[in-house]
């Protein structure tokens, strides 16, 4: 067409179908594996994510991701394989046909080898064993099956999409350090669907593991809230009763207030993802349409009872410590007007006995200059008087005469030259 595309369309819109579902056929199961560097992770290394799932991609001679992508979905021998790599974290999917008589057997994991994930450019955030059967017993039967496989205290089990399959876990991590989960699936269920449903347990576990790291951060500066708010109450109390300095109010002010700034600083990125994390858990839980199975506990009660509380906690912190940031800035504000108020009125006392004594040194100045015309007339008069005596003495009049007359002309010449020398300077 006769007209030009914006450079980020076809960008733009290959971005919404960048990260296809998995494609799948019951019975099958999945290892799934969340890597996540403990420090700086948005800032993370991303050639290094690269490096890394290509070895384990050569080892079994499969295909590379294209450069500078972020998601990679293809073939790895007998297994299919999902990349992710996302803001802070690098997910790993790997879908087998078949499942093992023994459920949720960890060599299921070997898939990723030891060497591999001693290298991982990251810690594990966390890992799971996944199940994915067709129905083919009764709902006790199922019932059964997760008594057995799941911790019963914890177990969550719904029928999801309008009764297509049942899913299952308990939240818990197995002797072999993974979670399990479950996926009973009506049969004639599409493959893709499968995929979608096993996308959304993983997607999940990863949100919700993201989420919870931002309790310890919470916690840690729950501990040095409750330090410094006493402090805070203290120097503002300070200010009412004017028991201190105001100079060294707000100096012990300011520091607090310097601090809180910094726990703000350094919390605000972990409590905003966590928030946003949050959010993204409950939006998948709540797509996948949960009904009561077997009157056991839905993903969306188990959170309500054992996850919000944690975010409650997360959302707390962050509004006490956004209060008392905001209380210690107007305290701040206020003392330093009060501040502002008395070095006015310090200044102005200054302003005025600097006027006294500006009055007082013209004063002084006024009558420096009248003692300066008295001397300086004195001695003009003597060497004037030795100048005239000759002429004098010619016209017959005597020398105390001549001086007489001339004293008036000379003190009046005197003053005029230190009226204007000091008109000068003054100018």
């Amino acid at each position: 067409m006769p007209i030009q595309d914006h450079p980020l369309r076809y960008a733009l819109t290959n971005e919404l179908h960048a990260r296809p579902f998995p494609s799948l056929e019951a019975p099958c199961h999945a290892a799934f594996l969340a890597i996540k560097p403990p420090l700086d992770a948005a800032i993370r290394d991303r050639d290094a994510d690269r490096a890394h799932v290509i070895d384990l991609l050569d080892r079994f001679g499969a295909q590379h991701p294209k450069p500078g992508d972020t998601h990679f979905f293809g073939q790895m021998g007998r297994h299919k394989m999902k990349w992710e790599s996302h803001t802070e974290f690098v997910t790993y999917t790997v879908f087998t046909p078949g499942v093992a008589d023994r459920a949720f057997d960890p060599s299921a994991f070997e898939v990723f080898p030891d060497d591999w994930l001693d290298t991982a450019p990251g810690a594990r955030l966390t890992s799971a064993l996944i199940r994915i059967e067709q129905v083919r017993e009764g709902p006790d039967q199922i019932g059964a099956r997760l008594g057995e496989w799941f911790a019963p205290d914890s177990l969550s089990a719904a029928a999801i999409l309008d009764d297509a399959a049942v899913m299952a876990t308990d939240f818990r991590i197995d002797n072999g350090g993974h979670m399990r989960m479950a996926v009973f699936v009506e049969p004639g269920i599409g493959q893709r669907r499968i995929g979608r449903i096993v996308q959304r347990l993983t997607e999940i576990e990863t949100y919700k593991a993201m989420s919870m790291l931002g309790l310890p951060r919470a916690r840690q500066v729950n501990e040095r809230l409750a330090e410094l708010d006493p402090q805070l109450s203290e120097l503002v109390g300070e200010m009412n009763r004017g028991n201190r300095i105001p100079e060294e109010t707000l100096r012990n002010l300011l520091a607090v207030s310097a601090e809180l700034e910094s726990l703000l600083a350094q919390s605000a990125f972990r409590f905003s993802a966590t928030t946003a994390y949050e959010a993204l858990v409950h939006q998948r839980i709540e797509i996948l349409r949960e009904e009561r199975f077997q009157h056991r506990q839905t993903f969306a009660e188990f959170m309500m009872r054992r996850y919000d509380p944690s975010m409650r906690t997360v959302k707390a912190t962050e509004a006490q410590l956004d209060s008392m940031t905001r209380r210690a800035v107007r305290a701040a504000n206020l003392l330093r007007t009060q501040v502002d108020v008395e070095r006015s009125a310090q200044n102005q006392k200054l302003l005025e006995s600097m006027d006294k004594r500006a009055d007082l040194q013209l004063r002084l100045q006024r009558t420096v200059e009248g003692l300066s015309v008295v001397a300086i007339s004195y001695y003009a008069v003597s060497l004037v008087a030795y100048m005239i005596a000759p002429g004098a003495e010619v016209l017959g009049v005597s020398k105390a005469l001549a001086t007489a007359v001339v004293t008036p002309v000379v003190v009046l010449v005197v003053w005029l030259m230190i009226r204007q020398i000091r008109r000068g300077m003054e100018h």
